[in-house]
């Protein structure tokens, strides 16, 4: 209860230093930052800063319980706020795991559907760390969202999400009716390792008699053996840091190789006639640079790519716009680009 208090204070303490004038704001961030001529966004390194004079990141975690609870605080800690009320909010199972039910007051029967994974680096997340994230996503979209609660690492190590992904797309589509949407205009999405989760989902359905109709991968996890350039130049201090990335993949692939499909997409052989995508960078991300070679890989093989990466940004912002406008309006661009490619 104490701590529960403890992060809604923070939370509003987080969120008022975000509407402080920009003159305060430039007071508290020191120098300008600019890295691979990209300027970090203001707010962004006010918070980053913040956060690293008062809290300690430890890795691994004194107490992997401790860090998931953390993290479905600290998720919501700037999370979008939407205005429009939802007709429904609601857990429920999909394909055999704890899922919940986000519907929108505009949600026409037999339209558009999203199926969401979390991110959390396949060992943290769940519902609660990205339900402000879901309430967005149907209330912008105005489609309904599952989010799914898939297995986590270490208990669960890969290909345990991969699996609960796939399977809880499945039974999506083969509930449609019931779920009040149309199979064929089922996308999927997700942040992070969700975004990883959601691309494999893309790919892994070929040949399938349902597909996803979309994706939408936001800061994608692609190449765990982070290789990509930008794995260094922003490996420490813009919130997701190499340090975590590592413990991360260890923890999740527990040994197999990193260079396995079914966890690194990059590595697939082929891409093509993969759905159509959405895909999420974010200029002060080091999953960034896979991410931008990931979306030009999709386009060269001649898939519809629509790809958005403000410069500014770090990894975790679509968690943030509830705080940082930046987020916020990269968040609803790439909402809108998503719904475009769902209702088409």
């Amino acid at each position: 209860m104490l701590q529960d208090l403890s992060y809604r204070i923070e939370s509003e303490i987080a969120r008022l230093v975000c509407r402080l004038p920009e003159s305060v704001l430039k007071a508290i961030a020191g120098p300008p930052v600019r890295i691979d001529d990209r300027p970090l966004d203001l707010q962004v390194q006010v918070i980053l800063r913040i956060a690293a004079m008062t809290r300690k990141r430890e890795v691994p975690p004194p107490s992997l319980e401790g860090a998931r609870r953390d993290l479905a605080y600290s998720g919501r800690q700037l999370a979008p706020r939407p205005s429009e009320a939802l007709a429904e909010v609601a857990d429920f199972e999909l394909g055999g795991r704890p899922a919940r039910r986000y519907l929108p007051l505009t949600k026409p029967q037999g339209g558009p559907g999203i199926v969401f994974f979390h991110g959390g680096g396949f060992v943290l997340g769940g519902l609660e760390s990205h339900d402000g994230v879901c309430r967005t996503m149907a209330a912008h979209t105005g489609c309904p969202v599952f989010a799914v609660d898939y297995r986590l690492a270490p208990e669960h190590p890969f290909p345990a999400a991969i699996d609960d992904a796939l399977t809880a797309f499945r039974d999506a589509v083969a509930r449609a009716d019931h779920l009040g949407v149309d199979p064929e205009r089922l996308g999927v999405a997700g942040d992070s390792a969700g975004g990883n989760l959601a691309t494999l989902v893309g790919l892994e359905t070929e040949g399938e008699p349902v597909r996803p109709a979309a994706v939408l991968a936001i800061y994608p996890a692609i190449d765990f053996t982070m290789s990509f350039p930008s794995q260094e130049t922003l490996a420490e201090g813009y919130y997701l840091e190499a340090k975590n990335i590592r413990w991360y993949r260890e923890t999740y692939l527990a040994g197999e190789d990193m260079k396995h499909p079914r966890a690194s997409p990059w590595f697939r052989e082929s891409v093509a006639g993969a759905p159509p995508h959405v895909v999420v960078t974010a200029g002060y991300d080091p999953l960034r640079d896979e991410g931008d070679a990931w979306a030009k890989r999709l386009e060269e093989a001649g898939v519809q790519v629509i790809h958005q990466s403000p410069p500014g940004l770090f990894h975790g912002f679509w968690n943030a716009g509830g705080g940082i406008e930046a987020a916020r309006v990269a968040i609803e661009e790439g909402l809108d680009a998503f719904r475009g490619l769902l209702r088409s």
